[in-house]
């Protein structure tokens, strides 16, 4: 597959995208744009996932499909691959970037939102990588867009970080399994990234971003080395390269995209 970042003088691919109404998602759908790519964009923000439609048509996407579901929602998930097949031909590729952040603690987190973090940010990427990689012509590559916290604890984070934690883990599982086709399967992890996300977690904007970048040792938490937040298109670089075939010897990866916030 060529897609941004991979072979020169060919046609982008058709590539799944979730979490395409904003941040990583967006951005991520943009670059496949730019290099042709046919999106289907899946997300249940309607509204912002037909601003990225647009925008990746007037990037130059060959096609860019607004699919409407849930991740969470293992049927919703089926029917937009089918018809993202329909209208588009076989996956060569799958980018899933939805998810869902919410604060909380041992005792802080409640019932509810430890179960949506998993719905979300796990369960929905086993949907989607059941339904799309059915749908994936042999040799294609996914992209699973994870966070440090995976692998590195974050105080009043626990539902985010446990969730991410196994969201990692099923990808790289599921990448052994369909080595046997040829299927590349990734994880990238980024760190504090400048999304919506991100700024819903702090009080206001100057202070929320000086206290990512600074650090908080009372919180076990370093800061950024590269003293600057993560951009949404420096994760989808990353994302959009492990799709493409310059990638094509790299697989069961996990990835950090955090200006060194993981060391």
């Amino acid at each position: 597959m060529d897609v941004a970042g991979g072979r020169t003088g060919g046609t982008a691919g058709t590539v799944l995208v979730t979490g395409a109404a904003s941040g990583i998602g967006r951005a991520t759908a943009l670059r496949l744009a730019a290099a042709g790519a046919a999106l289907a964009l899946l997300d249940r923000d309607v509204a912002g996932l037909a601003s990225t439609a647009e925008q990746a048509v007037a990037a130059g996407a060959r096609h860019a499909l607004a699919l409407t579901a849930d991740v969470a929602d293992p049927g919703a998930v089926g029917d937009a691959v089918t018809a993202a097949v329909a209208a588009l031909g076989p996956l060569d590729g799958i980018a899933s970037a939805a998810g869902v952040l919410e604060p909380g603690g041992l005792t802080e987190v409640t019932d509810e939102s430890w179960h949506r973090h998993l719905a979300v940010n796990t369960s929905g990427v086993l949907h989607v990588l059941r339904h799309g990689t059915t749908a994936m012509r042999d040799g294609g590559s996914v992209v699973v867009v994870s966070s440090n916290a995976a692998r590195v604890p974050r105080a009043g984070m626990i539902a985010y970080a446990a969730s991410k934690a196994a969201t990692s883990a099923l990808t790289r599982c599921a990448g052994l399994e369909l080595a046997a086709r040829g299927i590349r399967c990734n994880v990238v992890e980024p760190g504090s990234t400048d999304t919506a996300m991100q700024r819903d977690l702090w009080p206001d904007a100057e202070t929320g971003a000086a206290a990512a970048i600074g650090g908080d040792p009372a919180r076990f938490r370093v800061g950024i080395p590269l003293g600057r937040l993560g951009a949404p298109e420096d994760v989808a670089a990353l994302v959009c390269f492990l799709l493409s075939d310059d990638a094509r010897h790299v697989t069961l990866q996990q990835v950090y995209v955090d200006g060194g916030a993981s060391l």
